[in-house]
């Protein structure tokens, strides 16, 4: 059965490679990741059998019968587990790893039916595969019979290749290629590593951590005043964006736009992949533009969470906190006590996420969502059935039709958008294709071998060209309102779509940030770096600048103020969290520490490794200080003192 097991294996791994190289466009070849391929598989492999040997003659010494049909099971279940993990694999284009264990089963039933892959003949061929693999194992226990002293040796050789591989640990010479890397593990082995460190570690924490300024060339020095509130401080935030701006003579109302899946990859100035945002692109010489912006998530569960507040992870992302918030302040609940109110758009289901629940604690007025849409609306093209609602110039229009509401109130506007997310099924499929077409020749200038690696990703690239067109009506509709001469529009994006490959590390999360309004009058491109967390406490500050709001004494928020700098530098500390479970980054000013790799970074998000052990001591012990404060937070909910 392990024989039979062991050339399924390998033959999955074949499979596993022609797909990835068939429907991608790498800078890879298959000769250069087939070699530590094998070695993954193989060290996965005598591990798996290893244990599952053990337990088989266990199992003997009850019955044999029963040994057999329990190792057939789970060889069985095995296989199955490596076919699923290679399919999700080459659709997302990253592993599976402790982020499974993030979603209830709702959520992850939702995101397997919007991709498409839940259907008749997915399940029928995991039925029949299955059913194939119970067969040969019975075929093979039956018809094939192997002498004692063979069965041995196979045994004894099969242990000592486990001790090679996990005593003797084998490196890729360049495994700081995130790319291949990912191609290169085992998938079924990457997911029982990752689900061990969630089941054993999660848990832990230690009341080390110290109350201190991280940097003091940091922009905005804190004042930790409790130590059972590791995140509570005094501060000074200073207001780095009145200078770009007329003098306001009213509260103004406040736009944020929320691209789902836009990476500064493909949008706005020196896009390394080319821009596919030309609207955006023209609002830029209008705006403020922070080129070396990064969301604090890797996925979209964290993007109001740090947008409006800053706010520690917890386990699995703040808003997985619902049914227990800590009591925490957010940009909107600090302006609905200075008189604003507050709505939010989206064309799915609110509640996935749990962001209603965030948004309803933090006093949001009004939530529309799929429900929410008049009849003459259409839902985005259904895959297998399925579709996650409205797409985005449906949001923006159903919203225009409600907001700003007149009720003599500054208001705040959110606007999240949806058609950019897999299974990527734009609408007007017929009008974008030729969009697509013309924009590789005409914007993009492209040659035609450019234009076929392009076209391997068509429908992800046509739904950022629709979510840009569907920001341009809105916005040239908004500017035919009267409120529109006093107001602000923040648009980012969520994180980088990974389907595309991506270039670095970071660059999953280096996403646009536009601040536009008719009130700057010093358009200027921002070269500092700075994340979503810096946000709010900018905004916050400018406007009490500008038109007095008064702010809490104390707060929590984990970010500084928007770097202005017209030049490359780097005034920020902060965690990064790459999928759900997955605190894996951590980055101090131009250092950035990865999977326990230290890089240095540079103008464009770029990064290069280095080695300079106390920097990487520096930067893993603040790393272990922030994971303390936050698995503390999570255990006793102390974040912010109730008033």
């Amino acid at each position: 059965m392990s024989l039979i097991f062991s050339t399924l294996l390998f033959l999955l791994r074949a499979i596993e490679l022609s797909l990835i190289f068939k429907t991608r466009v790498i800078p890879l070849s298959i000769k250069e990741v087939i070699g530590y391929s094998l070695l993954e598989d193989l060290s996965w492999l005598f591990y798996f059998l290893g244990l599952l040997f053990i337990l088989h003659v266990v199992n003997s010494l009850l019955s044999v019968k029963f040994a057999k049909w329990f190792t057939q099971t789970w060889l069985v279940i095995a296989i199955f587990l490596q076919s699923a993990l290679i399919f999700y694999f080459n659709k997302t284009f990253v592993p599976l790893g402790k982020d499974l264990f993030a979603y209830n089963v709702d959520d992850i039933i939702l995101t397997v039916r919007s991709s498409g892959q839940f259907n008749i003949l997915t399940v029928g061929s995991g039925i029949l595969l299955s059913a194939a693999m119970f067969y040969i194992l019975a075929m093979a226990n039956k018809y094939i019979k192997i002498s004692s002293k063979v069965t041995v040796a196979l045994t004894i050789a099969t242990y000592c290749f486990l001790i090679f591989f996990y005593f003797l640990p084998i490196t890729d010479s360049n495994k700081l290629d995130e790319t291949k890397t990912n191609i290169q593990m085992n998938k079924s082995k990457y997911l029982s590593e990752e689900a061990f460190d969630y089941f054993m570690f999660t848990k832990e924490y230690y009341f080390d951590f110290y109350l201190r300024t991280l940097n003091e060339a940091f922009f905005v020095k804190k004042e930790y005043t409790d130590p059972t509130y590791p995140f509570l401080h005094k501060a000074e935030y200073p207001d780095v964006l009145s200078p770009y701006f007329d003098s306001l003579s009213a509260a103004p109302d406040i736009v944020f736009i929320l691209v789902e899946s836009i990476g500064k990859a493909y949008s706005g100035k020196d896009a390394y992949l080319g821009s596919f945002t030309p609207f955006l692109d023209s609002l830029e010489a209008h705006s403020l533009v922070w080129t070396n912006a990064i969301s604090s998530t890797g996925r979209t569960f964290g993007v109001l969470p740090g947008l409006m507040a800053g706010l520690p992870f917890g386990e699995r992302g703040f808003q997985e906190l619902y049914q227990d918030f800590p009591n925490h302040e957010t940009f909107l609940s600090v302006l609905k006590k200075n008189g604003y109110e507050s709505s939010f758009f989206i064309g799915s289901d609110v509640s996935f996420d749990n962001q209603k629940e965030f948004l309803e604690n933090a006093g949001v007025t009004q939530l529309i969502d799929i429900d929410d849409f008049a009849p003459q609306y259409q839902k985005m093209p259904p895959a297998n059935g399925f579709t996650w609602g409205y797409g985005d110039k449906e949001i923006f229009s159903n919203g225009l039709a409600i907001f700003p509401r007149n009720i003599g109130k500054p208001q705040v506007g959110i606007f999240q958008t949806i058609t950019s997310h897999d299974p990527y099924l734009v609408p007007e499929r017929d009008f974008y294709s030729k969009k697509f077409e013309d924009h590789l020749e005409n914007y993009l200038n492209l040659s035609d071998a450019k234009k076929t690696e392009y076209r391997e990703y068509q429908d992800i690239y046509m739904t950022i060209l629709y979510a840009d067109d569907a920001i341009k009506d809105f916005i040239t509709a908004y500017s035919k309102k009267p409120e529109f001469a006093n107001t602000i529009f923040v648009i980012t994006g969520d994180h980088r779509l990974p389907e595309v490959p991506m270039a670095s590390r970071l660059d999953r999360f280096h996403v646009p940030l536009i601040i536009y309004s008719p009130l700057i009058n010093r358009p200027a491109y921002m070269k500092g770096m700075s994340s979503h967390f810096e946000v709010t406490p900018s905004l916050l500050a400018f406007l009490q600048a500008q038109v007095g709001i008064q702010l809490p004494e104390q707060t929590i928020w984990m970010g500084q103020v928007l770097d202005t700098a017209k030049v490359f530098q780097s005034n920020i500390a902060m965690p990064l969290m790459r999928n759900k479970n997955q605190l894996m980054e951590y980055i101090n000013g131009e250092y950035f520490i990865s999977d326990d790799q230290l890089y240095i970074i540079t103008d464009g998000l770029n990064i290069d490794p280095i080695e300079d052990q106390n920097i990487k001591n520096k930067l893993t012990g603040e790393f272990e200080d922030y994971k303390n404060k936050n698995n503390y937070t999570l255990q006793t909910r102390k974040l912010l003192p109730i008033e």
